[in-house]
C-alpha cells in the first residue's frame, strides 16, 4: 500500500556500557523517525555517528536502551518479520573455499528454497549484481569489491519487502558503484523499501529520496532531500543552443530585476565523465 509506514522509530535509545555496567557510550540519543513503503531512505553521518548501531536495532540484533521500534508492524525480534527483510552487513564474512554460487544454495537452503526455484533464483541473482563470469571460482580468490557482490546478492536471495543496505559500495570501483545504484533504483521499482547507510554523500543524493543525518547518535538534519539540498535564495536556468550573443540582453533584464549571475558552461560529475570515456574506450 503506497504510503504506508512500514519501520517507524520513537525515541530510540542505545547506551553502551563497561564491564561494571555503567554507561560508556551512548551510541544513538533519542532519535525519532518513519520510513515508508516504496522508498529509498538514506542514513547518512561520519564514521562513529550511530549509523551501524541504528541498523542493528532496527534488525533486532541489539536491544535498545529506550524507544520503540515498528518493522512491518511487529517489533524486531519477530521472526516472521525477519525473513521479509534482506541484509547486507557492513563487512561481509564468507566461506572462502565456496564459490558464489555454493554460498547462494547455502543461504537459500537457510531461507527453506531448494530446487529449481533455488537455481533460478541464484541465476538470476548472480547476472544482476555481476558476477557471471566468476560465479564457479572460490571465493577466497575475491577482492574485497568481488566479495561485495557476493554479500548483496545474499541480502536479496529471499526477495525481501525490505533491504537493508549497510555501506553498500564499500571496496567497489566506480563502475560497481554505478551498478549498485542502478540496482538499488530497480529495487525502489520494484516496490520494495530500501535502507541505505552511507558516509558518502554523492551516494546518497543519486538514490535517496528522504534521509536522516546522523552526528554523536543525534539526528541533526532529516526530511525530503530535494527540500534540503534546494537553495531557495537562488534559481537555475538550464538553456541549450541559445546564441550567446543574446546574453547581454538577458544580464540587463536579471539586473533590472535586482539579481546576478554567472555564465559558464555546466560541468558534470567525475564518476558520469569516468563511465562515458571508459564506455568510448572499451
Amino acid at each position: 500500500m503506497e504510503n504506508e509506514c512500514i519501520i517507524k522509530v520513537e525515541n530510540l535509545q542505545k547506551v553502551f556500557k563497561d564491564f561494571w555496567l555503567r554507561p560508556k557510550t551512548r551510541a544513538v540519543d533519542g532519535i525519532s523517525f518513519s520510513i515508508k513503503r516504496g522508498e529509498v531512505f538514506g542514513l547518512l553521518g561520519p564514521n562513529g555517528s550511530g549509523k551501524s548501531t541504528t541498523i542493528k536495532l532496527l534488525l533486532g540484533l541489539l536491544k535498545p536502551t529506550a524507544g520503540k521500534i515498528s518493522v512491518l508492524g511487529h517489533e524486531p525480534t519477530h521472526t516472521i518479520t525477519k525473513q521479509r527483510i534482506g541484509y547486507l552487513p557492513e563487512l561481509s564474512y564468507l566461506y572462502k573455499y565456496l564459490t558464489p554460487r555454493e554460498t547462494l544454495r547455502y543461504y537459500a537452503g537457510l531461507f527453506g528454497l531448494r530446487g529449481k526455484a533455488a537455481e533460478e533464483r541464484i541465476n538470476k541473482l548472480i547476472e544482476q549484481v555481476g558476477l557471471s563470469s566468476a560465479a564457479d571460482r572460490a571465493v577466497g580468490e575475491f577482492s574485497k569489491g568481488m566479495a561485495r557482490r557476493v554479500g548483496l546478492a545474499q541480502a536479496l536471495l529471499n526477495d525481501p519487502e525490505i533491504v537493508v543496505l549497510d555501506e553498500p559500495t564499500s571496496g567497489l570501483d566506480p563502475i560497481g558503484r554505478y551498478d549498485v545504484k542502478q540496482l538499488v533504483k530497480e529495487l525502489a521499482k520494484q516496490g520494495k523499501t530500501v535502507l541505505l547507510s552511507s558516509h558518502l554523500l554523492s551516494e546518497i543524493e543519486d538514490v535517496c529520496t528522504s534521509v536522516i543525518i546522523l552526528s554523536q547518535g543525534k539526528i541533526i538534519a532529516q526530511g525530503d532531500l530535494y527540500k534540503i539540498l534546494a537553495d531557495q535564495n537562488r534559481v537555475q536556468l538550464n538553456i541549450e543552443g541559445m546564441d550567446l550573443s543574446a546574453l547581454p540582453k538577458i544580464a540587463e533584464q536579471i539586473s533590472a530585476a535586482g539579481g546576478t549571475y554567472k555564465a559558464g558552461h555546466p560541468r558534470m560529475p567525475l564518476e558520469e565523465y569516468f563511465l562515458k570515456e571508459l564506455g568510448k574506450n572499451k
